[in-house]
């Protein structure tokens, strides 16, 4: 087997900078879930300086993963991400498992969701009536996957700007809570007793789930691999860019307990608006609104670009799906991949307008399959250590095995966590899985007919 080279002559080429990868990652990372989780966090841990320390912990566990990734993207580069690294460890029935998992449920369920969440906010600035959020969902999925379907020079300039936006809305959070907020405000009068949030108290284990929900997306980073130029860029790229998110999150969290105060941010259904909201009033939730409508744009066009491609790598080794897998050389993109999984993510709008499941649904939908198969990437970095140790290796995960090992673990934990918390959804989701089960006996006799 070819281990680090694409078998057709219209490939991927080395066309993205650091500065390019690092723009792009950061923007996978940085979501929506920053304007919303701190108050769950802040609830579970229930201490300010615990609070603080969850974020940084976060973030460390997040680099010890993509410590994993920028091994086995370095060695492995390819168009296909973890769908290649699976394939070269547990073989093509696995990897073609996790490529229709990736196209039906946890790439395009993702795309939904930052759809979704990109409607719902901009309903708020602009409401176009009872199903506006579907509206909007469905126009933002269309729009970014044209800009995308030009090629990755739009795309990579859209999500530069896109990031850029991100940030400053996050660096404007810290600006007020640091020094436009008045502080916590303490009110004299008795407040009516009130039930407690779901999360108060709930501990570490609660916290963690939310802290690298927020932190996920640079896994993705994957799959840009072959497109950056540089063998041990993408190592840099990751590691830069998970930095800086470490430092922009533990500041927005520090903003957010210095200007409403660690009851506030407890009791608050939206932390963000209600900082902005302190400082600006009616003007500073109009502002937040659309803050977090940009983020979600910038994930939303990440998952795009990188979602496309591993659907590119599914169709390039399987017959039945070979239609996605042709890569357009003037655009430099694979223009069937990024339509169908466009389609997709409709269908799953749709769908999540239909039975009134929204944002939440959309996640419960696809995080087990999501975190079943980052658990068995993980486990890949000690298959392919095993059995090609002559492979280059530009970059190596330090301390091996005991990192990825954490690593592992984590996601089992994840796993756990994703199947215990959401089982309605959940089923849903592993309910397409095992339908691609159906569709790998067919597209195997496929195989064997046609050749």
């Amino acid at each position: 087997m070819n281990l680090d080279k694409e078998s057709p002559s219209s490939q991927p080429t080395a066309s993205l900078s650091i500065f390019d990868a690092c723009m792009m990652i950061v923007g996978l990372i940085v979501g929506a879930g920053i304007f919303g989780t701190p108050a769950i966090v802040a609830g579970a841990m229930g201490d300010s300086h615990a609070i603080l320390a969850v974020w940084v912990a976060g973030g460390l566990i997040s680099i010890v993963g993509a410590l994993c990734y920028a091994e086995l993207a370095t060695a492995f580069p390819s168009a296909g991400g973890e769908y290649h690294f699976l394939q070269c460890a547990f073989g093509r029935s696995l990897s073609f498992l996790y490529g229709w998992a990736r196209m039906t449920v946890i790439v395009a369920g993702s795309i939904a969701v930052f759809a979704y969440l990109f409607g719902d906010y901009l309903s708020r600035v602009i409401y176009l009536g009872e199903y506006s959020s579907a509206i909007w969902a469905s126009f933002i999925v269309l729009l970014l996957s044209w800009v995308n379907y030009q090629g990755i020079e739009e795309g990579k300039w859209t999500q530069n700007v896109f990031t850029v936006l991100e940030v400053g809305g996050l660096i404007l959070i810290i600006v007020a809570g640091f020094f436009l907020s008045d502080g916590p405000v303490i009110s004299t009068a008795v407040s009516p007793p009130t039930v407690a949030p779901w999360y108060a108290g709930a501990g570490i284990g609660t916290a963690m789930l939310f802290v690298l929900f927020t932190y996920g997306g640079w896994n993705d980073a994957a799959y840009i691999s072959a497109e950056v130029r540089g063998e041990r860029n993408m190592a840099w790229a990751l590691l830069i860019a998970i930095s800086i998110v470490i430092v922009l999150y533990v500041l927005v969290a520090m903003a957010f307990l210095k200007g409403l105060g660690l009851s506030a941010m407890v009791g608050s259904d939206a932390v963000a608006a209600d900082l902005l909201k302190q400082v600006w009033g009616p003007f500073g939730e109009k502002v937040i609104s659309i803050m977090i409508a940009i983020s979600a744009l910038t994930s939303l066009n990440g998952s795009i670009i990188v979602g496309a491609r591993s659907n590119y790598a599914l169709g390039q080794d399987w017959k039945i799906f070979r239609f996605i897998g042709q890569w357009d050389e003037n655009s430099g993109s694979p223009r069937n991949a990024m339509w169908v999984q466009g389609a997709i993510a409709l269908v799953l709008v749709g769908l999540g307008t239909i039975n009134k499941a929204g944002f939440n649904g959309l996640i419960e939908y696809s995080m087990p399959v999501f975190w079943g198969f980052f658990l068995l990437v993980g486990l890949s970095l000690f298959v392919l250590r095993f059995r090609h140790p002559n492979q280059p290796r530009p970059f190596r995960v330090p301390f091996y095995p005991v990192l990825p090992a954490i690593f592992v673990l984590n996601c089992g934990y994840l796993l756990y966590s994703s199947l215990i918390y959401n089982k309605i959804h959940a089923l849903v989701g592993m309910g397409v899985l095992t339908i691609g089960v159906v569709v790998l006996i067919y597209a195997q006799k496929l195989e064997r007919k046609l050749d």
